[in-house]
Protein backbone atom coordinates (compact mmCIF):
# COMPACT_ATOMS: atom_id res chain seq x y z
CA UNK A 1 0.00 0.00 0.00
CA UNK A 2 1.09 3.64 -0.65
CA UNK A 3 0.28 7.02 1.29
CA UNK A 4 0.10 10.32 0.81
CA UNK A 5 1.27 13.39 2.79
CA UNK A 6 0.46 16.63 2.17
CA UNK A 7 2.29 19.74 3.18
CA UNK A 8 0.15 22.81 3.17
CA UNK A 9 1.97 25.72 3.24
CA UNK A 10 1.14 29.82 3.32
CA UNK A 11 2.96 30.25 -0.12
CA UNK A 12 2.78 26.58 -1.60
CA UNK A 13 0.45 23.03 -1.16
CA UNK A 14 2.78 20.02 -1.64
CA UNK A 15 1.57 16.45 -1.76
CA UNK A 16 3.55 13.13 -2.18
CA UNK A 17 3.40 9.74 -2.72
CA UNK A 18 5.11 6.99 -0.13
CA UNK A 19 5.56 3.68 -0.06
CA UNK A 20 5.57 2.12 3.18
CA UNK A 21 9.60 1.83 3.09
CA UNK A 22 9.22 5.91 3.19
CA UNK A 23 9.95 6.26 -0.43
CA UNK A 24 8.72 8.93 -1.84
CA UNK A 25 7.41 8.19 -5.67
CA UNK A 26 6.34 11.20 -6.41
CA UNK A 27 5.74 14.87 -5.57
CA UNK A 28 3.27 17.48 -6.68
CA UNK A 29 3.57 21.41 -6.07
CA UNK A 30 0.30 23.96 -5.98
CA UNK A 31 -0.12 27.24 -4.93
CA UNK A 32 -2.00 27.80 -1.97
CA UNK A 33 -2.53 31.68 -3.39
CA UNK A 34 -4.27 32.99 0.00
CA UNK A 35 -6.56 34.39 0.77
CA UNK A 36 -9.12 31.72 -0.40
CA UNK A 37 -12.26 30.16 1.45
CA UNK A 38 -11.33 26.81 3.13
CA UNK A 39 -13.79 24.94 0.34
CA UNK A 40 -11.24 26.25 -2.52
CA UNK A 41 -7.84 25.78 -0.18
CA UNK A 42 -9.60 21.67 0.44
CA UNK A 43 -9.87 21.73 -3.65
CA UNK A 44 -6.15 22.59 -4.23
CA UNK A 45 -4.86 19.74 -1.84
CA UNK A 46 -7.29 17.55 -3.87
CA UNK A 47 -5.60 18.30 -7.10
CA UNK A 48 -2.09 18.40 -6.30
CA UNK A 49 -2.64 14.79 -4.52
CA UNK A 50 -4.45 13.33 -7.41
CA UNK A 51 -1.03 14.89 -9.51
CA UNK A 52 1.00 13.33 -7.36
CA UNK A 53 -0.76 9.98 -8.14
CA UNK A 54 -0.95 10.29 -11.57
CA UNK A 55 3.10 10.73 -11.38
CA UNK A 56 3.44 7.80 -8.99
CA UNK A 57 1.21 5.96 -11.47
CA UNK A 58 -0.94 4.90 -8.22
CA UNK A 59 -4.48 4.84 -7.77
CA UNK A 60 -6.63 6.10 -4.99
CA UNK A 61 -7.48 2.39 -4.77
CA UNK A 62 -3.78 1.69 -3.83
CA UNK A 63 -3.89 4.44 -1.04
CA UNK A 64 -4.39 3.45 3.02
CA UNK A 65 -4.47 6.88 4.14
CA UNK A 66 -3.67 10.67 3.62
CA UNK A 67 -2.30 12.98 6.34
CA UNK A 68 -1.76 16.57 5.90
CA UNK A 69 0.80 18.99 7.63
CA UNK A 70 -1.02 22.20 8.79
CA UNK A 71 0.71 25.47 10.39
CA UNK A 72 -1.53 26.25 13.22
CA UNK A 73 -3.75 25.06 16.77
CA UNK A 74 -4.40 21.41 14.91
CA UNK A 75 -6.92 19.08 16.79
CA UNK A 76 -6.33 15.88 15.10
CA UNK A 77 -9.01 14.59 17.83
CA UNK A 78 -11.77 16.27 15.96
CA UNK A 79 -10.08 16.45 12.67
CA UNK A 80 -10.36 20.44 13.27
CA UNK A 81 -7.69 23.42 12.67
CA UNK A 82 -8.69 25.11 15.63
CA UNK A 83 -6.74 28.36 14.64
CA UNK A 84 -4.31 28.55 11.74
CA UNK A 85 -3.10 32.39 12.01
CA UNK A 86 -1.06 31.81 8.25
CA UNK A 87 -4.74 31.27 6.91
CA UNK A 88 -6.96 33.09 9.57
CA UNK A 89 -9.10 29.68 9.44
CA UNK A 90 -10.77 29.18 12.91
CA UNK A 91 -12.85 26.01 13.38
CA UNK A 92 -11.53 24.93 9.77
CA UNK A 93 -13.17 21.16 9.77
CA UNK A 94 -10.98 19.68 7.14
CA UNK A 95 -11.01 16.35 7.42
CA UNK A 96 -15.06 16.46 7.25
CA UNK A 97 -14.10 18.46 3.71
CA UNK A 98 -11.63 16.43 2.40
CA UNK A 99 -12.58 12.76 3.59
CA UNK A 100 -15.98 14.19 1.47
CA UNK A 101 -13.84 14.87 -1.28
CA UNK A 102 -11.44 11.63 -1.19
CA UNK A 103 -13.39 8.37 0.29
CA UNK A 104 -10.07 7.67 2.38
CA UNK A 105 -9.34 8.15 6.07
CA UNK A 106 -7.49 11.93 6.59
CA UNK A 107 -5.46 12.14 9.49
CA UNK A 108 -3.85 15.97 10.78
CA UNK A 109 -0.82 17.30 12.61
CA UNK A 110 0.85 20.78 13.07
CA UNK A 111 2.81 21.08 10.22
CA UNK A 112 6.13 21.17 12.68
CA UNK A 113 4.96 17.97 14.57
CA UNK A 114 5.00 16.44 11.22
CA UNK A 115 8.40 17.57 10.23
CA UNK A 116 9.80 16.17 13.84
CA UNK A 117 8.02 12.75 12.94
CA UNK A 118 9.20 12.63 9.42
CA UNK A 119 12.80 12.79 11.34
CA UNK A 120 12.11 10.46 13.61
CA UNK A 121 10.60 7.60 11.55
CA UNK A 122 13.13 8.00 8.21
CA UNK A 123 15.70 11.51 9.28
CA UNK A 124 18.24 12.06 11.53
CA UNK A 125 16.24 11.10 14.71
CA UNK A 126 15.94 7.58 13.80
CA UNK A 127 16.26 4.94 16.24
CA UNK A 128 15.83 7.23 18.72
CA UNK A 129 13.23 7.10 21.95
CA UNK A 130 12.15 10.85 22.25
CA UNK A 131 13.61 13.17 20.06
CA UNK A 132 12.99 17.01 19.09
CA UNK A 133 12.99 19.07 15.58
CA UNK A 134 13.61 22.64 16.05
CA UNK A 135 13.39 24.74 12.60
CA UNK A 136 14.45 27.88 11.36
CA UNK A 137 13.00 29.08 9.08
CA UNK A 138 10.36 32.42 9.23
CA UNK A 139 9.96 32.08 12.58
CA UNK A 140 11.22 28.94 15.05
CA UNK A 141 9.27 25.73 14.39
CA UNK A 142 8.98 22.94 17.23
CA UNK A 143 8.05 19.43 16.85
CA UNK A 144 8.48 17.03 20.16
CA UNK A 145 8.37 12.95 20.01
CA UNK A 146 8.55 11.67 23.25
CA UNK A 147 8.25 7.74 23.56
CA UNK A 148 7.70 7.75 19.82
CA UNK A 149 4.41 9.72 20.11
CA UNK A 150 4.12 13.51 18.91
CA UNK A 151 3.75 15.34 21.72
CA UNK A 152 1.34 18.15 21.58
CA UNK A 153 -0.32 19.78 24.75
CA UNK A 154 -3.50 19.28 26.32
CA UNK A 155 -4.81 21.85 23.43
CA UNK A 156 -3.08 21.12 20.68
CA UNK A 157 -0.31 23.89 20.34
CA UNK A 158 1.95 21.99 22.52
CA UNK A 159 5.98 22.31 21.53
CA UNK A 160 5.71 26.26 20.61
CA UNK A 161 9.58 26.18 21.69
CA UNK A 162 9.98 29.66 19.34
CA UNK A 163 7.90 31.42 21.85
CA UNK A 164 9.71 30.90 25.56
CA UNK A 165 11.41 34.17 26.13
CA UNK A 166 15.42 34.09 25.88
CA UNK A 167 16.02 38.11 25.95
CA UNK A 168 13.87 39.60 28.65
CA UNK A 169 12.02 42.66 27.36
CA UNK A 170 13.83 42.31 23.83
CA UNK A 171 13.11 42.31 20.58
CA UNK A 172 9.21 41.87 19.69
CA UNK A 173 7.73 39.14 18.59
CA UNK A 174 4.68 38.41 16.52
CA UNK A 175 2.95 36.36 18.88
CA UNK A 176 2.95 39.83 20.81
CA UNK A 177 5.45 39.18 23.79
CA UNK A 178 8.80 40.50 23.83
CA UNK A 179 12.29 38.87 23.66
CA UNK A 180 10.95 35.12 22.26
CA UNK A 181 13.31 32.28 20.46
CA UNK A 182 11.65 33.13 17.65
CA UNK A 183 12.24 36.66 17.54
CA UNK A 184 16.47 36.07 17.62
CA UNK A 185 16.96 32.84 16.12
CA UNK A 186 14.69 32.60 13.03
CA UNK A 187 16.10 33.49 9.73
CA UNK A 188 13.81 36.66 10.49
CA UNK A 189 15.89 37.24 13.40
CA UNK A 190 19.13 36.62 11.85
CA UNK A 191 18.24 39.33 9.01
CA UNK A 192 17.38 41.77 11.51
CA UNK A 193 20.27 41.10 12.96
CA UNK A 194 22.69 41.62 9.99
CA UNK A 195 20.44 45.21 9.08
CA UNK A 196 21.33 46.41 11.98
CA UNK A 197 24.50 45.67 12.29
CA UNK A 198 24.71 47.18 8.61
CA UNK A 199 23.17 50.15 9.97
CA UNK A 200 26.15 50.84 12.25
CA UNK A 201 28.68 50.58 9.25
CA UNK A 202 29.93 53.52 6.85
CA UNK A 203 27.68 52.36 3.61
CA UNK A 204 31.20 53.18 1.58
CA UNK A 205 32.95 50.28 3.30
CA UNK A 206 30.59 47.76 4.08
CA UNK A 207 30.72 44.49 2.55
CA UNK A 208 27.57 43.30 3.16
CA UNK A 209 25.72 46.05 1.39
CA UNK A 210 28.23 45.94 -1.80
CA UNK A 211 27.05 42.10 -1.69
CA UNK A 212 23.54 42.71 -1.89
CA UNK A 213 24.09 45.67 -4.82
CA UNK A 214 23.59 49.23 -1.88
CA UNK A 215 19.80 47.62 -1.10
CA UNK A 216 19.56 46.62 2.40
CA UNK A 217 15.91 44.93 1.48
CA UNK A 218 18.02 42.38 -0.24
CA UNK A 219 19.54 41.04 3.02
CA UNK A 220 18.87 37.16 3.64
CA UNK A 221 19.36 34.50 6.04
CA UNK A 222 22.51 33.52 4.19
CA UNK A 223 23.56 37.53 3.63
CA UNK A 224 25.90 37.25 7.11
CA UNK A 225 27.27 34.01 6.75
CA UNK A 226 28.35 34.52 3.19
CA UNK A 227 30.43 37.60 4.30
CA UNK A 228 31.81 35.99 7.28
CA UNK A 229 33.14 32.94 4.85
CA UNK A 230 34.34 36.20 2.59
CA UNK A 231 36.76 36.96 5.80
CA UNK A 232 34.29 40.03 6.61
CA UNK A 233 34.22 40.79 10.22
CA UNK A 234 31.11 42.44 10.50
CA UNK A 235 29.66 39.47 8.70
CA UNK A 236 31.92 37.27 11.81
CA UNK A 237 30.15 39.17 14.49
CA UNK A 238 26.88 39.10 13.22
CA UNK A 239 26.94 35.38 13.54
CA UNK A 240 28.50 34.84 16.46
CA UNK A 241 25.78 36.91 17.97
CA UNK A 242 23.07 34.87 15.80
CA UNK A 243 24.67 31.44 17.18
CA UNK A 244 24.92 33.01 20.83
CA UNK A 245 21.08 32.98 20.75
CA UNK A 246 20.07 30.33 19.08
CA UNK A 247 22.44 28.40 21.16
CA UNK A 248 20.17 29.50 24.41
CA UNK A 249 16.88 28.99 23.14
CA UNK A 250 19.02 25.37 22.25
CA UNK A 251 20.27 24.53 25.63
CA UNK A 252 16.90 25.33 27.50
CA UNK A 253 15.21 22.86 25.80
CA UNK A 254 17.63 20.30 25.79
CA UNK A 255 17.76 21.30 29.63
CA UNK A 256 14.03 20.92 29.85
CA UNK A 257 13.35 17.41 28.00
CA UNK A 258 16.48 15.58 27.60
CA UNK A 259 15.74 14.34 24.42
CA UNK A 260 18.00 11.14 22.70
CA UNK A 261 18.14 13.50 19.70
CA UNK A 262 17.99 17.10 18.52
CA UNK A 263 17.55 17.84 15.17
CA UNK A 264 17.98 21.17 13.78
CA UNK A 265 16.38 22.05 10.66
CA UNK A 266 14.91 25.17 8.22
CA UNK A 267 16.76 27.06 5.77
CA UNK A 268 19.26 28.41 7.96
CA UNK A 269 20.30 24.80 8.82
CA UNK A 270 22.01 24.43 5.18
CA UNK A 271 24.84 26.45 6.81
CA UNK A 272 25.99 22.91 8.20
CA UNK A 273 29.18 23.04 9.68
CA UNK A 274 29.84 26.97 10.33
CA UNK A 275 26.16 26.95 11.89
CA UNK A 276 26.88 23.26 14.35
CA UNK A 277 30.49 24.02 15.35
CA UNK A 278 30.17 26.96 16.80
CA UNK A 279 26.80 25.86 18.53
CA UNK A 280 27.94 22.90 19.95
CA UNK A 281 30.91 24.85 21.63
CA UNK A 282 28.47 27.09 23.63
CA UNK A 283 26.45 23.96 24.52
CA UNK A 284 29.18 21.81 25.76
CA UNK A 285 29.65 24.48 28.15
CA UNK A 286 26.03 25.42 29.01
CA UNK A 287 23.79 22.20 29.18
CA UNK A 288 23.10 21.00 32.60
CA UNK A 289 24.45 17.70 31.86
CA UNK A 290 27.59 18.73 30.99
CA UNK A 291 29.13 16.02 33.54
CA UNK A 292 26.97 13.15 32.26
CA UNK A 293 28.46 10.25 30.46
CA UNK A 294 25.17 10.09 28.38
CA UNK A 295 24.40 13.49 26.19
CA UNK A 296 21.53 14.38 23.97
CA UNK A 297 23.32 14.42 20.43
CA UNK A 298 22.91 17.74 18.16
CA UNK A 299 23.07 17.23 14.51
CA UNK A 300 21.30 18.90 11.27
CA UNK A 301 17.59 17.57 10.29
CA UNK A 302 18.26 15.28 6.74
CA UNK A 303 15.13 15.28 5.51
CA UNK A 304 14.86 18.86 4.55
CA UNK A 305 11.30 19.71 3.00
CA UNK A 306 10.12 15.78 3.22
CA UNK A 307 10.01 15.82 6.51
CA UNK A 308 6.88 17.03 6.68
CA UNK A 309 5.83 14.90 4.11
CA UNK A 310 6.86 12.02 5.42
CA UNK A 311 5.31 12.70 8.81
CA UNK A 312 1.87 13.43 7.66
CA UNK A 313 1.94 10.50 5.76
CA UNK A 314 2.14 7.98 8.38
CA UNK A 315 -0.37 9.82 11.05
CA UNK A 316 -2.11 6.82 10.67
CA UNK A 317 0.58 4.73 12.42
Amino acid sequence: MYHVGIDLGGTNIVAGVIDDNYKIIAKAELKTSLPRPESEICDSMVAAALKALTKAEVTMEEIDSIGIGIPGAVNKDTGIIEYSANFDFHNWKVVKMMVERLGKPVYIENDANCAAYGEYLAGAAKGAKNAIVVTLGTGVGGGIIIDGEIYSGSNFAGAELGHMVIVKDGRKCGCGRDGCFEAYASATGLIALTKDAVAKENPLNSYILKSVNGDIRKINGATAFNAMKAGDKTGASVVNEYISYLACGIVNTINIFQPDVLCIGGGVSREGDNLLVPLMSIIEKERYTKHNDRQTKVCIASLGNDAGLLGAAFLNK
